[in-house]
């Protein structure tokens, strides 16, 4: 964050604007895609302590405990929403103490947004953790967790979709990053989100649904 609006803010916010640079502007554009990026970057936790439990032993006697076989994802899950949840507002923090506001938005859309954090954070983290599962070792969990801090960078986080080079756009647009960044960043600043709430929502929605199962199948697998 610090570095795209200190260091590359003036250049980017003159490349997408009218012309002139404005670097407060670019904070505007620039906060909500950060904050889902650090979202994707904190999952990546969650994939390799998956994977360093189920090769250091932990998964073996808890298999021995009296307790719900589903616990320890759930666990991991519940802790890494948090841990996303809370990383993000950290990241806030920062945007607002550069000069970030979000002077337009209303309360019913504050809580929409915070909703999307949550969510986006559930859905990242149920894949992460059959990325961590399907993993020989922490390492290779981490490797395979990269897509997760990738598909952002080629995303609409640093520049608007239609101000790159027609070929590159549907890579960009048709992921799940781009719609949840420009509807996070219509409702932080209190513009029209389109048909981009939806489709973050189904995004969400099917990753969250599909790394369950994933996660469940490999877990299962695993103790058997």
């Amino acid at each position: 964050l610090l570095l795209f609006v200190y260091v590359f803010g003036d250049a980017m916010s003159a490349g997408i604007g009218s012309g002139g640079a404005d670097r407060s502007a670019y904070i505007a554009y620039l906060v909500p895609g950060i904050l889902l990026m650090t979202i994707g970057s904190t999952t990546i936790g969650s994939a390799v302590s998956v994977a360093t439990d189920m090769n250091e032993g932990i998964i073996a006697r808890f298999r021995t405990m009296a307790i719900h076989r589903g616990s320890v994802l759930i666990g991991h899950v519940v802790g890494s929403v948090l841990q996303c949840v809370m990383s993000a507002l950290l990241v806030g923090a920062v945007g607002v103490a550069i000069g970030f506001r979000s002077t337009d938005a209303t309360p019913l859309e504050w809580l929409p947004a915070f909703g999307l954090l949550a969510l986006f954070s559930l859905a990242l983290t149920w894949i992460a953790v059959g990325m961590g599962l399907s993993s020989p070792n922490a390492e290779a969990a981490s490797n395979n967790a990269m897509p997760l801090i990738f598909l952002p960078l080629i995303s609409s986080t640093f520049v608007p979709v239609h101000a790159m080079p027609g070929w590159f756009r549907p890579i960009a647009e048709y992921q799940p990053f781009t719609p949840a960044i420009e509807t996070l960043r219509g409702l932080l600043l209190g513009t029209p989100i389109g048909h981009n709430g939806w489709l973050a929502v189904a995004w969400c929605v099917g990753l969250a649904v599909l790394g369950h199962l994933w996660s469940r199948s490999l877990f299962d697998r695993a103790s058997k």
